[in-house]
């Protein structure tokens, strides 16, 4: 078995950071909390915090499994490698990310609301845990939902049990919310309130994360970005990731083939 000391970005991030955004953790509890309403000018329509998240959730996304083929770029200050990607979802269930070089798959990752697995061909090495263990390791505060929610184009956070102070913004609406030091972000355009942008930011830990939804394709079942473009930055470097899907289907019934190769080593993660 062998220890996971090293600090280069491997596959865990290929398979996990890439498609996970989560939010960074927070000592602040709010009790009973409602969305502050924001005045409007004089002769204009109240808008309110609340009225942003109803319309924002009331987009279609009524499917039961999606498989989406991607492709995705990744860069760090020491490297950069584009890759294919297949990510099969079964909503609330399973992920499935299936990541390709030239054809070959040299990466697997099955997510689930209780762990975590994947293994990787380079190294031949694999790991499986649950969400505290790479919580602990990232940073972050990471969960199945958190993941899902990234890939669909949905807000990290389930918006409605949360307090946000509304800005009004050219042509889009920003839900802001301060807990201590960590300020999470969330904009939407002011058409359809699609989400166009969410960032999680905690200046004291000089870290951030933030993913841009530059475009989205409406479907008869949902409506989903068409590109993810995430930048996260700590002390150690800045990453960035690009992720394009190049097609998806709804509803198809679908197999989530995982194993491990004989021979891998567990990898442990300090």
């Amino acid at each position: 078995m062998r220890n996971w000391n090293s600090n280069r970005f491997k596959a865990l991030v290929y398979l996990v950071s890439a498609f996970a955004l989560a939010s960074c953790k927070s000592k602040a509890v709010l009790v009973a909390p409602k969305p502050v309403e924001v005045v409007a000018p004089k002769g204009e329509t109240q808008t309110t915090p609340e009225q942003i998240i109803q319309q924002h959730y009331g987009n279609k996304s009524d499917f039961s499994t999606l498989y989406i083929r991607a492709n995705a770029r990744y860069k760090d200050e020491k490297q950069s490698q584009s890759v294919s990607a297949d990510i099969k979802i079964k909503k609330g269930e399973k992920i499935l990310v299936s990541i390709r070089f030239l054809g070959i798959t040299m990466a697997k990752a099955l997510i689930t609301p209780e762990q975590v697995q994947y293994y990787e061909k380079i190294n031949g090495t694999y790991f499986e845990g649950d969400y505290q263990s790479l919580s602990n390791w990232l940073g972050t505060d990471l969960d199945y939902t958190k993941i899902q929610n990234l890939l669909l184009g949905q807000p990290i956070d389930d918006l409605s049990k949360d307090r946000f102070v509304l800005l009004l913004m050219d042509k889009a609406y920003q839900l802001h919310k301060k807990d201590g030091d960590t300020d999470k972000a969330f904009l939407f355009d002011d058409t359809h309130y699609l989400l166009q942008q969410q960032s999680v930011v905690q200046s004291a830990k000089e870290r951030s994360f933030e993913v841009q939804y530059p475009n989205f394709q409406e479907y008869d079942t949902a409506v989903l970005p068409t590109n993810l473009l995430i930048n996260a930055m700590q002390e150690k470097g800045r990453t960035e990731i690009s992720i394009s899907y190049s097609s998806v289907t709804f509803n198809e019934e679908l197999t989530f083939p995982y194993s491990v190769p004989e021979g891998y080593d567990r990898i442990q993660i300090n």
